[in-house]
């Protein structure tokens, strides 16, 4: 079990484990593993606790499948919040061995880097995407000079870059517009 002092015993033998997996037990050798010397009993690891004691929650946690408990210490710097929040915590109903898991996690990032930039545009200082990106340096400092004559890996996708910075703010800016019109019809009406 981990975070214990218990050692898990394996369901099959060593025999069986080598026959049916290619290269288990490679570290079997007490002369192959640094950590050995620790593992022995009886000797003092400094530690004043079987079981390291638990941080409270604050809220409940997200707690993957492959494990019975949450783990004694966890981060606590950005709570699930908003759809972000609620992807986060369906991703974990699914396996980390699964790509679901993980392509639900990043999905999440990604919305909650737009709840981000629609939450500053409730403030009276919303999002600059023309200095925050970085755009502006590409023409100072050599920023475009910089990429030619040289084998630099980012040529490939230069073409690319505006475009992933720059169309989604369009297609927002677009979908404002069109929202505006959409109103001033019914108003009309």
């Amino acid at each position: 079990m981990p975070y214990t002092a218990d050692k898990p015993q394996p369901k099959e033998s060593r025999e069986q484990l080598r026959a049916r997996i290619p290269g288990w037990g490679a570290d079997l050798d007490p002369k192959d593993r640094p950590s050995y010397p620790r593992e022995q009993p009886g000797i003092e690891t400094g530690a004043h606790w079987d079981f390291p004691e638990r941080q409270p929650e604050s809220w409940p946690r997200e707690l993957s499948i492959e494990h019975k408990f949450l783990t004694p210490v966890f981060g606590t710097s950005t709570p699930p919040s908003g759809f972000s929040g609620v992807m986060r915590k369906y991703a974990y109903k699914y396996s980390e061995g699964r790509a679901a898991h993980w392509l639900i996690l990043l999905a999440a990032d990604r919305v909650n880097a737009w709840e981000s930039h629609l939450r500053s545009f409730t403030t009276l200082r919303p999002d600059n995407p023309v200095t925050e990106t970085g755009v502006l340096s590409e023409f100072s400092g050599h920023g475009v000079g910089s990429r030619f004559g040289r084998k630099r890996a980012d040529l490939s996708h230069q073409w690319l870059d505006p475009v992933v910075v720059g169309a989604p703010w369009v297609l927002a800016g677009a979908g404002a517009v069109a929202a505006l019109r959409a109103l001033r019809l019914r108003r009309r009406r």
